[in-house]
């Protein structure tokens, strides 16, 4: 199958924090690889923007150096590499003070659009907003790329949307969440809203219940100041989870338009029930031989922080009243997993008895590894010896279906940015969209910081604490195996 691309307008993209981590692994080789499939410009302009003091041809060879490391060797030709290098630029910026602004805004052009992507740490988004304001780089098509973590609380998150707003309008800000740039999120929307199939079965009446997992094989490693302060419900469910709850639990919207789809994701948002203390549980992971523990990853004697966390949320609407959705996601489990499984009920009656046993449909959408999605079905085993029943797969890895090697399966980052590009926001979080999602979660975390219980302790390589597998068993379900 052969990829169609569509190009984008000239642009110039500034990326604050050029030289971080993010930029290195994410965002410059996204940006690479959409300049190879032809659809970047080639009057662009990339422009880095971070404290160290460079000049053009050192950030180049930092960049080139990124490139080598992250992209598939496959796809970095010399052509394309060279190509892509002479639209890179460099800035050495003071985000507190004056230095380097003036310098920055030579190199953005007024008659192209206009990106910043504010790859830094939260604390200094208002005060790279406010120099782009003072040094006449902000207006109205101007837009901003913000990562998350956008607060740490419904508090914080008020103040940075205060704060953004001051400067920019809601529509020129792209709140990122790079799970939404994934190819099978999207997906999800097309199999819910395209197919005439799914839709009618998508409720409480044949939905028996849904898990969300986002299950992670590595510890918090470097990150440890940050997270033993966040924790996985702050890092991980408030934006991440939530965002896939939101699509598959939210009404159709009236057009695929960004702000009919976020007027119906903030709906599912306010829709969810307060959380009862035994519908969570929290684990925190153990050392075993040479894996230190989260204690010891982020260097503290002790600690309340959850590396793991899984809860029942409910819904109240005509929708999905009584069909619960469980949430876990975990550092150190069994293997890397992200997946949505909607479990249908059981057929109403058998006609083949008891001893053809009990067979669900579910529809697996698997976010990580290997994108794609599955639907069980139940047919008759093949031979002779009786109607014996067994659930096979219908399976779809995207990978495979649509051909890899012609870009069809781009990376999230790189389709968030040149969405970013083309002014699109549908994939992208609003301000009271962020806040609604912080209003349901402070109740949550307070709950627990009002009291001394601790996580309970689960062993890497494991599927989390015993304790969430029981409260699954206390209602008949189980959780879905992570698989290696």
């Amino acid at each position: 199958m052969v990829s169609r691309v569509i190009p984008v307008d000239p642009f110039d993209l500034t990326i604050f924090g050029g030289t971080g981590d993010l930029a290195r692994r994410k965002i410059l080789p996204g940006l690479y690889r959409r300049f190879r499939s032809g659809q970047m410009p080639e009057d662009s302009r990339i422009i880095g923007a971070a404290r160290s003091d460079l000049d053009d041809n050192q950030y180049r060879d930092e960049v080139r150096a990124a490139l080598k490391e992250f992209v598939d060797r496959d796809r970095l030709d010399d052509a394309s590499l060279e190509g892509f290098l002479d639209l890179i630029r460099y800035v050495s910026i003071d985000a507190m003070g004056d230095a380097g602004w003036k310098e920055l805004k030579a190199h953005v052009r007024p008659d192209h659009i206009s990106a910043f992507y504010f790859s830094v740490a939260p604390s200094l988004f208002g005060p790279l907003a406010e120099r782009l304001h003072a040094y006449g780089m902000a207006d109205q098509s101007t837009r901003i790329v913000v990562e998350k973590p956008f607060g740490r609380d419904l508090e914080s998150a008020r103040e940075l949307n205060r704060t953004l707003a001051e400067h920019f309008d809601e529509t020129q800000i792209y709140r990122i969440d790079h799970y939404l740039g994934k190819e099978t999120v999207q997906n999800l929307m097309a199999l819910r809203f395209g197919n005439v199939l799914f839709e009618p079965l998508w409720n409480s009446q044949y939905v028996d219940h849904i898990q969300i997992t986002v299950a992670e094989t590595v510890g918090v490693g470097g990150r440890g100041g940050y997270y033993d302060r966040s924790g996985a419900m702050r890092d991980m469910v408030q934006n991440h989870l939530m965002q896939l709850l939101c699509l598959i639990a939210m009404e159709p919207p009236s057009q695929f338009d960004p702000d009919a789809v976020r007027d119906e994701k903030l709906k599912a948002i306010r829709a969810l029930d307060p959380v009862k203390p035994d519908s969570i549980v929290r684990g925190q992971y153990t050392g075993k031989g040479s894996t230190p523990s989260y204690l010891e990853d982020v260097e503290a004697e002790e600690s309340n922080t959850e590396s793991f966390i899984a809860l029942k949320v409910n819904i109240s609407n005509w929708r999905w009243a009584g069909t619960p959705i469980y949430l876990r996601t975990g550092k150190r489990l069994k293997a890397r997993q992200s997946e949505i499984a909607v479990v249908f009920k059981d057929a109403p009656h058998s006609i083949f008895g008891a001893e053809a046993g009990r067979h669900r449909n579910i529809l697996t959408i698997r976010l990580q590894p290997n994108e794609g999605m599955t639907l069980g079905v139940t047919i008759k085993e093949p031979g002779p010896g009786g109607m014996r029943l067994i659930d096979v797969p219908l399976d779809m890895t995207f990978a495979e279906a649509l051909g890899a090697e012609n870009d069809q399966v781009t990376d999230a980052y790189e389709r968030l940015v040149m969405d970013v590009i083309r002014g699109n926001q549908t994939l992208f979080m609003r301000g009271d969209e962020v806040e609604a999602a912080w209003a349901w979660t402070d109740p949550i975390i307070e709950s627990w910081d009002s009291t001394d219980r601790k996580p309970f302790p689960y062993e890497p390589g494991s599927s989390g604490p015993e304790e969430s597998a029981m409260m699954l068993h206390r209602e008949n379900r189980r959780w879905r195996e992570i698989r290696e």
